[in-house]
């Protein structure tokens, strides 16, 4: 039990990075990792080592989000973003690309590699304010569209312009720190 104690104790960190980018909230992302970790200690036989330990916790991680997001519904921050307009910098006018995306070659192949999803993880945490909340919303947390719409008070449409706006910058991202990079392996986002 101690050892056990020891490794979610090594895995409390990425829990909360997880955790903040989901909420917003500090109190709030620390109460779902401190429940997560509690059920884990709990009833520690559920994990049966079919996965790592660090995924087994993301899932047990994902249904407390949920839990918080439905108990504190609207009082999630959503900082509005003020960048430039992503459309703008990566289409023209006519909609065809001011610059074309280059060769990803086998996204499979790399989705396999650790550095990849080390890279992708980072790239998703940089993700700026409600695009970062409804993109893990919707692809880590598998909410329905009109889940995401209900607790964050948006329009279908509104979500699918953020979805489809985290994607983009997801794109670049992957393009500068993995594609792009000369030895992905040691690309840092």
């Amino acid at each position: 039990m101690t050892d056990l104690a020891s490794q979610l104790q090594g895995l409390r960190e990425p829990l909360m990075r997880y955790a903040r980018k989901q909420l917003r909230n500090e109190a709030w992302a620390e109460d779902a990792v401190s429940e997560t970790l509690l059920a884990a200690l709990e009833k520690p036989q559920q994990f049966a080592g079919q996965s790592q330990l660090k995924t087994w916790l993301v899932g047990i991680l994902k249904h407390k989000l949920v839990d918080q997001i439905r108990r504190h519904g609207r009082e999630i921050s959503a900082t509005p973003d003020d960048d430039q307009d992503i459309d703008d910098l990566l289409f023209k006018a006519d909609g065809h690309w001011r610059e074309a995306p280059h060769e990803w070659g086998n996204p499979e192949a790399s989705l396999g590699q650790r550095q990849f999803i080390e890279v992708l993880d980072a790239c998703v945490e940089h993700l700026p304010g409600q695009q970062g909340q409804v993109f893990m919303m919707r692809e880590w947390l598998e909410l329905e569209t009109t889940e995401i719409c209900n607790q964050l008070g948006l329009s279908s449409t509104n979500l699918f312009v953020l979805l489809h706006r985290a994607r983009l910058r997801l794109r670049d991202c992957l393009q500068l720190r993995w594609f792009n990079h000369p030895n992905p392996s040691k690309a840092r986002a």
